[in-house]
């Protein structure tokens, strides 16, 4: 009996002391929160890869490999932020900005190669340089809300992906102004949970980026509410940009994890090499 009490009461403390000591190794979660966005989205397997470099999804449809940015996954402490981090690369895949930006790129180098004078590549080269940086606005706003839809099927808090994109560094305009990091995309997921998913905020997200992000909101929050021709423009642009997402979702379901920038790749790197495009 005395031995059984003496087992019994080491294991309690070993079970405690790893309770408490452990450490959240985000790292070691990917592969298992990545499954769960998979399965409970109906998504086509993957297999996840996390690198110590940025590395573009633009290839997955043949690799079948999503890649997870290392650095990207310092900012997660949690399964629920792991899966923010996750549900984005997804969001971008499914809605093509992967393939699209390197479709849109390698085409934009080519021309700007055969341009007939310096001057001239120096002016592609910027609208090359405007065009992307645009592109890549729009797109990860488009990824953030499809990252929304993937988490909130899956039983995930979409809070986390403001918390986690507000853990990161802002540009100076942010830091000088002391606006909240990313608060663009931030408020445009806050703008998309209100509108789909309401009951989501009630659940709130309790830390401090939290809260210091739905302080800063609060009067654009307020004054919308307040204006009947705000709100129903706002309301508006939510139901239309809730119906593209849902229609990228379907379209890359159906397609088993191809998109239509997949499958014209080919015939837009025939162009990139083509003698039609001359000095």
């Amino acid at each position: 009996m005395k031995k059984t009490l003496i087992l019994t009461a080491t294991t309690l403390f070993l079970g405690l002391n790893y309770a408490f000591g452990a450490t959240f190794v985000p790292a070691d979660r990917v592969n298992t929160v990545g499954e769960v966005l998979l399965s409970k989205n109906n998504l086509p397997s993957v297999m996840f890869k996390v690198t110590d470099t940025s590395v573009s999804n633009a290839d997955i449809a043949s690799t079948g490999v999503l890649y997870v940015a290392k650095d990207l996954l310092e900012y997660a402490g949690s399964d629920v932020e792991v899966a923010s981090i996750i549900a984005d690369e997804l969001g971008a895949i499914i809605n093509a900005s992967a393939s699209k930006n390197k479709a849109f790129s390698n085409v934009l180098s080519t021309i700007v190669s055969k341009a007939d004078s310096e001057q001239t590549q120096n002016a592609l080269l910027l609208a090359k340089q405007l065009s992307m940086n645009n592109m890549s606005t729009k797109q990860a706003m488009n990824a953030d809300a499809t990252a929304v839809d993937l988490m909130v099927k899956s039983g995930y808090n979409p809070l986390a992906l403001i918390v986690v994109l507000g853990k990161m560094d802002g540009s100076i305009t942010e830091t000088l102004t002391g606006k909240p990091a990313n608060i663009k995309r931030t408020m445009a997921i806050y703008d998309y949970i209100s509108y789909n998913y309401p009951s989501q905020l009630k659940v709130g997200y309790n830390c401090r980026e939290y809260r210091n992000f739905i302080e800063y909101i609060e009067p654009t929050i307020t004054k919308r509410e307040s204006s009947k021709k705000e709100l129903a423009k706002f309301k508006k642009q939510q139901e239309k940009f809730k119906k593209q997402r849902a229609k990228d979702l379907k379209t890359y379901k159906a397609t088993g994890g191809t998109t239509g920038w997949d499958a014209s790749y080919s015939v837009l790197k025939t162009l990139m090499n083509s003698t039609e495009i001359k000095k």
